[in-house]
C-alpha cells in the first residue's frame, strides 16, 4: 500500500499561542525516523517536520551494518528491513582482472543479524514511516523551517507550510536535516574538514540474473579493472535484480554529461562483457553524479538543539559509514533526551551525547579519509605506493592488510565516555567489552525451553531501563534497583558458551548495559555500593527525580509532556 505522505494542516497553526512539544526533529529520513521512533516507543510526543513530502529516490545508502540491525530490532523493524535486504558477509578485492583476496566480516557463528544488508534507503524510510505512523508520531509534510530561536527553557521554531508561516516551540530541538541542515544554517553554524576532489557515478541497473558464478551475495571492489582503466569500481547488489555500481570519474568529469545514458550504458556494457566474460542483458534504473566531504561540526549539542546524522558530520560514501553512524547517533541521544525529559538524569546526560558522538565522528572521518585517500591518490607519490601496495598483495598477507577499498562500518566504542566506570577489578578481565564498548550477540536458552537471541532478551528486560547481565543467581537485593535484569546460569543457560566466552564471564561476573547496549561498568564480583555508583554516573543523579518531571521547563511544558 502507497505511503500518503501529503501536506495536512496541523491544529498547531491555528493555536493562539505557540504550541510547546518536548521534542521536534527536523527531517525525516533514516535518522530523524529513527530517533522519533526510539523516542516513541519510550511515551514521548514527538514532532517531525520534514521540507519535502517524497521519500528518497535511487539507491543512495543501501549497506546497512549488523549494529544498525541490531538498532532496527529495538525499534521494531529489523526483521522487515531484514526480509526486505539481501545480506552478506563477504567482500572481494581485485586489482585489474586478478582477485587479491577475499575478506569475511562475520567469520563466526551465533549471531542473529548479518554483517550487512543492502536495502535502498526509499524503502528503509518506507518501512520506518511506517513504524513511526503506528506508533502515532506526528509527521508534519512540507513543514520547512526558516527560522530558530533558542530562549533559555525552549527552542523556537519558525515554520513555513503551503497554508502560509506559524511557530512553535520545543524543549528540545533535533536537527536530523542532512548535510544541507537548514537548521545549521538558520543557526549561523558551521563545519570544518576536507573537500575530495574526485567524482563517482551511481548507476542502478536491473539484471534479471545472479552474476557470481557460486550464486553467492558478495561485496565486489576493483582497482584499475580492464572495463574502467585508472579508476576504481564497486559493485553492490540490492533487492529486485537491480544492482549498484559506482565508477570513479576523476575531478575532470562533466557530472551533467557523465549521467547520461549515453554515457552511462558503455561504461556498465564493458564492465560486463570484461568483469564477467560474457554480454548481459540490462537496464538502466537511476543515476546520479557525487562529490563528497570528510566534515564535522565543532560541537553537536548547541543548548537545546542537537545535530545527529549528516547535519552533524558526513563522510565519504567508502566503508557505509554515513547512514549507519548517523542511525547510531540516534541511539545514543533517544534514551538520553527521555531520561532528561521525565527527570531522571540531569543535562550533563546530553552533553555526554556530544562526547561520546563527536568522537564516533572523528573515528568514521579517519577512516573515511584514509580510504578515500587511498583509493583516489592525490599525488603521483601516494598513487606509487598504492600500487606498489596492490602488487604485493597478490602473494602477500601482511599487504592485503594495507589494501584500503573501504574500511567498513562497525559501532564504536566509547572508550572515554563520562558515563563509565572503571572498576577496581577491571584488570582481571582478559576479554569481554570494556566499558563504553557495546556487546555482541549470542544465542541463549532459557530453562522453559524457549531459545532467544542475548540482545533481543536484554531489550525485553529493559524495557527501556539500565540492564544487568549477570552469570549466576539473582541476588535479592538487586529487587531494590529498576533495572532489568538477565541471570546467565539463573533463568537462562548459555548452551553454546559464546556468550560467556564473548563476555570473558565467569560465576559472579556482572555487566551494567545502558539502554543503547554499551557497558557502563563490569564486575567479576558485584556489591550493592558498587551498581548505586555506577547507576549514579550514567545518570548524574544520586535520586532518581518522580517520575514524569521535566527539567528546566516552562510551565505550560508539563500539560504538554506525557
Amino acid at each position: 500500500m502507497a505511503l500518503d505522505l501529503s501536506y495536512r494542516r496541523s491544529a498547531d497553526q491555528d493555536a493562539a499561542q505557540p504550541a510547546l512539544h518536548p521534542v521536534v526533529v527536523v527531517g525525516a529520513g533514516p535518522v530523524g525516523l529513527s530517533l522519533a521512533i526510539d523516542l516513541a516507543q519510550r511515551g514521548q510526543r514527538v514532532v517531525v517536520l520534514d521540507a519535502d513530502a517524497a521519500l528518497s529516490v535511487g539507491s543512495r545508502a543501501i549497506c546497512f551494518a549488523k549494529r544498525t540491525l541490531e538498532i532496527f530490532d529495538a525499534l521494531g523493524v529489523g526483521e522487515a528491513m531484514v526480509a526486505r535486504g539481501v545480506s552478506w558477509n563477504v567482500g572481494r578485492v581485485f586489482h585489474g582482472q586478478r582477485s587479491l583476496y577475499s575478506f569475511n566480516l562475520l567469520p563466526e557463528p551465533g549471531h542473529q543479524r548479518p554483517a550487512f544488508i543492502n536495502l535502498q534507503q526509499y524503502v528503509v524510510e518506507q518501512l520506518l514511516v511506517e513504524r513511526a505512523i503506528a506508533l502515532g508520531v506526528d509527521l508534519r509534510w512540507m513543514n520547512c523551517v526558516t527560522a530558530v530561536e533558542q530562549h533559555g527553557a525552549y527552542v523556537q521554531l519558525g515554520i513555513d507550510t503551503p497554508d502560509g508561516p506559524y511557530t512553535l516551540q520545543a524543549l528540545y530541538l533535533a536537527a536530523c536535516d542532512g548535510a544541507r541542515s537548514t537548521v545549521r544554517e538558520r543557526m549561523g553554524l558551521s563545519w570544518t574538514g576536507r573537500q575530495f576532489q574526485d567524482r563517482f557515478l551511481i548507476a542502478d541497473v536491473r539484471i534479471d540474473e545472479d552474476l557470481f558464478p557460486d550464486g553467492a551475495t558478495e561485496r565486489w571492489f576493483w582497482f584499475d579493472p580492464p572495463f574502467h582503466p585508472g579508476g576504481s569500481v564497486l559493485l553492490h547488489k540490492q533487492p529486485g535484480y537491480v544492482w549498484r555500481i559506482d565508477f570513479q570519474l576523476g575531478w575532470g568529469a562533466d557530472p551533467e554529461a557523465e549521467r547520461q545514458p549515453d554515457a552511462i550504458i558503455p561504461r556498465v556494457k564493458a564492465m560486463l562483457k570484461l568483469g564477467f566474460g560474457r554480454d548481459i542483458p540490462f537496464s538502466l534504473e537511476w543515476a546520479s553524479v557525487y562529490t563528497f566531504a570528510c566534515q564535522r561540526m565543532a560541537r553537536f549539542v548547541h543548548g537545546r538543539v542537537l545535530f545527529a546524522g549528516d547535519a552533524a558530520h558526513r563522510v565519504s560514501p567508502f566503508g557505509a559509514r554515513g547512514a549507519n553512524s548517523g542511525i547510531q547517533d540516534a541511539d545514543n541521544l533517544g534514551w538520553k533526551l527521555d531520561a532528561v525529559l521525565r527527570g531522571r538524569a540531569s543535562t550533563a546526560l546530553l552533553a555526554s551525547y556530544g562526547t561520546e558522538r563527536e568522537a564516533a565522528a572523528d573515528e568514521n572521518l579517519r577512516n573515511s579519509t584514509r580510504s578515500t585517500d587511498f583509493i583516489t591518490p592525490k599525488s603521483d607519490a601516494s598513487r606509487v605506493l598504492r600500487d606498489a601496495v596492490l602488487h604485493l598483495a597478490r602473494r602477500h598477507r601482511f599487504a592485503q592488510r594495507l589494501v584500503n577499498s573501504g574500511r567498513l562500518s562497525s559501532p564504536s566504542a566509547y572508550v572515554d565516555s563520562p558515563l563509565s566506570t572503571l572498576a577496581a577489578d577491571e584488570a582481571r578481565f582478559d576479554g569481554g567489552p570494556v566499558p563504553g564498548a557495546p556487546i555482541a550477540d549470542a544465542p541463549l536458552l532459557a530453562r522453559s525451553g524457549e531459545r532467544q537471541w542475548l540482545l533481543a532478551a536484554l531489550r525485553q528486560a529493559a524495557r527501556g531501563r539500565c540492564t544487568l547481565l549477570l552469570w549466576g543467581a539473582m541476588p535479592d537485593w538487586l529487587q531494590a534497583f529498576d533495572l532489568g535484569v538477565i541471570a546467565v546460569g539463573g533463568s537462562w543457560l548459555d548452551e553454546t558458551g559464546l556468550a560467556t566466552r564473548r563476555f570473558d564471564a565467569q560465576p559472579g561476573t556482572a555487566y551494567l548495559l545502558r539502554p543503547d547496549l554499551h557497558v557502563a561498568a563490569r564486575w567479576r564480583s558485584l556489591r550493592p555500593e558498587q551498581l548505586a555508583e555506577a547507576l549514579s554516573t550514567l545518570t548524574g543523579h544520586r535520586a532518581a527525580a518522580p517520575r514524569g518531571a521535566v527539567s528546566d521547563a516552562p510551565e505550560h511544558a508539563m500539560e504538554q509532556h506525557p
